[in-house]
């Protein structure tokens, strides 16, 4: 059978790699024009052993895995610098409150933590080259009847697929063949910023260095937060987490929206608002989170069928949806 895959990232991923490693061709259309073009987007990830690492143990990728995760670790703060929470090796509970329970000892226990664009870029690496077609963007699909369905990209190519894997996140393309669920907005935004190598060495920033370390930082206070960690490549990444409307968007001025973004943090500790004050001008993102509607279903349409966001798109907070994905991936891959 012709199965197309439509969407690369973990879940379309990790169900070719499963379909290349048993001998089951298949092709993955993309339409991002190369593996860099978003690789500065998204959170680090933890991952579980029986969802998202079984989706690499089974594809003989646990070992690169563990060469590029950390152990978890994780510090919750509120604004006024109290600490609240502290697990993971090390863990010192400075504010006189238990500390979280200690590192764990046997694997399926642990949820190590990796940065989503090495994650797949481990995948890529096991995949060959030519089963994935970058700068593929679905426009339309069209059905054939029998389980068929032709496909047209934005690039005019066309191809007919026998099995069709809808893989391609929030805003399917592939989804309306099977249902009419759209996604809903929760009131969050994200607003997606970084501290560069460079200005991660100033003396003025070390507090704030520091207090981050090798783990996940979490300041939370009156629905609103800031989750910081130091990435491989020297960059702290953080995530300004806040409640406003689907058309909020901040000033297309780096310096002014930087100083919007501090105004829903006033008050808090300056060494968490040096995040915000030296942020990287050239790489501020704002997400919109949306989710589908709890227990999102289909009835079955031959021939066609969703994985990952696209099939049950939620809010990052469980630190469940990239592992969905990957285990989507296995399961719907050796179900094939």
């Amino acid at each position: 059978p012709r199965i197309v895959i439509v969407g690369g990232g973990l879940g379309g991923l990790a169900l070719l790699l499963t379909l290349h490693r048993r001998g089951v061709p298949a092709t993955l259309y993309e339409r991002d024009t190369s593996f860099s073009t978003r690789a500065h987007l998204g959170a680090p990830l933890d991952l579980g052993w029986e969802s998202g690492q079984r989706a690499l143990r089974e594809n003989g990728l646990q070992v690169n895995f563990e060469e590029s995760a950390d152990s978890e670790g994780r510090r919750i703060y509120d604004g006024a610098g109290t600490l609240h929470f502290s697990h993971g090796a090390g863990a010192q509970g400075g504010s006189g409150r238990p500390e979280g329970p200690p590192p764990p000892q046997r694997p399926e226990d642990s949820r190590p933590e990796i940065e989503r664009a090495v994650l797949r870029k481990l995948l890529l690496d096991a995949i060959p080259p030519h089963l994935i077609k970058w700068d593929h963007a679905l426009v339309s699909v069209r059905s054939l009847g029998h389980g068929q369905h032709e496909l047209t990209f934005a690039n005019g190519f066309t191809t007919v697929s026998d099995i069709l894997v809808g893989a391609d996140g929030a805003n399917s393309r592939v989804r309306p063949l099977l249902s009419p669920a759209t996604p809903i907005y929760t009131d969050v935004k994200f607003i997606d910023i970084s501290l560069a190598p460079e200005t991660t060495k100033l003396p003025e920033l070390q507090g704030t260095v520091a207090s981050i370390g090798k783990w996940t930082l979490l300041v939370m206070q009156n629905s609103r937060m800031l989750g910081s960690r130091m990435c491989g490549d020297g960059r702290i990444r953080t995530f300004a987490a806040i409640r406003e409307s689907a058309d909020w968007t901040l000033p297309s001025d780096p310096a002014e929206a930087k100083a919007v973004t501090k105004t829903y943090f006033a008050g808090w500790q300056q060494w968490m608002l040096n995040l915000i004050d030296y942020a990287d001008e050239s790489a501020i993102y704002i997400h919109a989170l949306y989710v589908l509607p709890a227990g999102h279903s289909w009835p079955h349409v031959r021939g066609v069928t969703l994985i990952g966001d696209a099939a049950h798109l939620m809010s990052p907070f469980a630190g469940a949806g990239a592992n969905l994905a990957l285990l989507d991936g296995l399961e719907l891959g050796l179900a094939l």
